[in-house]
């Protein structure tokens, strides 16, 4: 499922320059391109919760804060980028989650831990927020395409 949603994704932004991953409808949107960091942002800090019982430190906060946050921070952070370090650090990322993933077995994805509010989920509903999060945007990228009438 999360190979599916990242190959639609990628189809989404295909051929796009960088003027078009920069492009923001308004002044209170989200670019394509801080979207795309977004979705390595997301899974890069569940490998962290989910694996290694953490949340970013001010280190790798430095590195994908802007990318978690998205809004203003983002807007004035993530510009500039071609399509290519969107999609490598989208693949540096997922390389890290299989490399983790080798090294748990199906009944992992049953363990129930604290998530929201501290209610209780496992480790499935945390991965599949990973991908439904990236699905649910794509639909954003999609209509700012629109809007830019590629």
């Amino acid at each position: 499922m999360m190979n599916y949603a990242r190959f639609t994704t990628l189809a989404a932004v295909k051929n796009l320059t960088v003027e078009q991953l920069d492009f923001l409808l308004d002044s209170e949107s989200n670019s394509i391109g801080a979207l795309l960091l977004h979705f390595a942002a997301v899974e890069f800090a569940y490998q962290l919760e989910t694996f290694e019982k953490r949340d970013l430190n001010d280190e790798e906060m430095l590195i994908w804060g802007a990318a978690l946050n998205l809004g203003q921070e983002g807007r004035e952070a993530i510009r500039g980028n071609d399509l290519n370090y969107y999609v490598e650090k989208l693949n540096e990322v997922r390389a890290r989650t299989y490399d983790l993933f080798k090294n748990v077995d199906d009944d992992w994805l049953d363990q129930q831990e604290d998530f929201w509010n501290g209610k209780q989920a496992n480790y499935y509903f945390m991965w599949f927020h990973v991908f439904e999060d990236e699905i649910n945007h794509r639909g954003q990228i999609r209509m700012i395409k629109k809007r830019l009438q590629i």
